[in-house]
């Protein structure tokens, strides 16, 4: 079992910065794949970003609409990945979660096994 717990969100102004931490515990998750997603009230979840192993390389996959200004990484000595958003936009606003799995497809919600409890981002205007 896998354990996520999120935080670094909150409210900011456009064009400022966070950075959101999704740390796991139980086991490590080095080899996992973990994305971010998010949802704004009333819309469906979406994929925003994801890290994952490949040929012991790092891979990272990005919403369109993010690329540029978000940036996924992850430091497996403290079992954590970051995603740090910048140039933050009012329909970045949404609860952001992280999960963590062992797949290949990672934009598809679906086929992660693990969740966090999200955590609310908000960009003011």
């Amino acid at each position: 079992q896998v354990q996520l717990v999120e935080s670094g969100g909150g409210l900011v102004q456009a064009g400022g910065s966070l950075r959101l931490s999704c740390a796991a515990s139980g086991r490590t998750f080095s080899s996992y794949a973990v994305g971010w997603f998010r949802q704004a009230p009333g819309k469906e979840r979406e994929f925003v970003a994801a890290i994952s192993i490949r040929w012991s390389a790092d891979n990272t996959y990005y919403l369109d609409s993010v690329k540029g200004r978000f940036t996924i990484s992850r430091n497996n000595e403290k079992n954590t990945v970051y995603l740090q958003m910048n140039s933050l936009k009012p329909e970045d606003t949404a609860v952001y979660y992280c999960a963590a799995g062992t797949t290949a497809w990672v934009s598809t919600s679906s086929e992660y096994d693990y969740w966090g409890q999200g955590t609310q981002v908000t960009v003011s205007s």
